[in-house]
């Protein structure tokens, strides 16, 4: 079985994220960036299957600029056989990253596509989902727990009081929630050996697909700083700061 892994760049996730002075993004210039946390759980699941010799092919791949190769030799690292990015300067919405997976699937023909189910960046939740939309395949999304069955994929997800599993047939999308398993750390070793593991690039013409964006973003700004609090001497002192002050009483 070949899985096919998208994985997205994105601010690290302990970089404090700062709003650009005109109020267009985030900074992201000299900013350290890194492989998307709910990515390197799909990727981690990927190798497992793989190292358990359920899956005989691991592909990572990404959607952006040249510094995405970074990205791709970090999942290489941690034991995909081959990478592939999209090349483009565009930002990407969800949508063209979907059709652009949707291009490659035809020519990779992978049995199962796992992804991350959102990004710590921009929160959107939706490529792993309009990806099977427009494969018309079946999808698993926010799984803890998955296991290959004679060309099926059973997945547990948690839901509101319990968990849920499901079963659906391959090929498949499944999208990965935080308890699925624990990334590891690529060794040096490994990270040496994935800068001579092979990286393709092609780009969305090349795919035959427009990612012009259809969605503008008007403004970005800072949510509005929280008061410091204040430390009280009685319970009378806060009921009389709840009638008189904030008025909730």
């Amino acid at each position: 079985m070949k899985i096919l892994v998208p994985i997205k760049r994105v601010i690290d996730a302990y970089v404090s994220i700062r709003v650009k002075s005109d109020g267009t993004g985030v900074e992201t210039a000299n900013v350290k960036m890194s492989m998307n946390p709910f990515c390197e759980i799909a990727v981690e699941e990927a190798v497992r299957l793989k190292e358990a010799g359920k899956a005989s092919e691991v592909v990572v791949v990404t959607m952006g600029t040249q510094a995405c190769q970074e990205t791709l030799r970090t999942a290489l690292a941690m034991g995909a056989d081959r990478a592939i990015l999209i090349q483009t300067d565009v930002d990407v919405q969800p949508l063209a990253i979907a059709k652009s997976l949707k291009a490659l699937v035809a020519t990779e023909a992978p049995e199962l596509v796992i992804l991350g189910k959102q990004s710590i960046d921009a929160e959107n939740n939706q490529t792993g989902q309009m990806l099977a939309a427009l494969l018309e395949w079946p999808q698993a999304t926010f799984i803890s727990k998955l296991e290959l069955q004679s060309g099926r994929v059973q997945a547990t997800r948690e839901i509101d009081g319990g968990l849920e599993t499901i079963s659906i047939q391959t090929p498949a999308i499944v999208t990965t929630d935080l308890r699925l398993n624990e990334p590891r750390y690529a060794t040096l070793p490994n990270i040496m050996k994935a800068k001579k593991k092979q990286l393709d690039i092609v780009t969305p013409e090349s795919l035959g697909v427009d990612v012009t964006p259809r969605i503008t973003t008007l403004k970005v700004e800072e949510p509005a700083k929280r008061s410091a609090g204040v430390m009280l001497e009685s319970v009378a002192d806060l009921i009389g700061k709840l009638k008189n002050e904030a008025k909730v009483i």
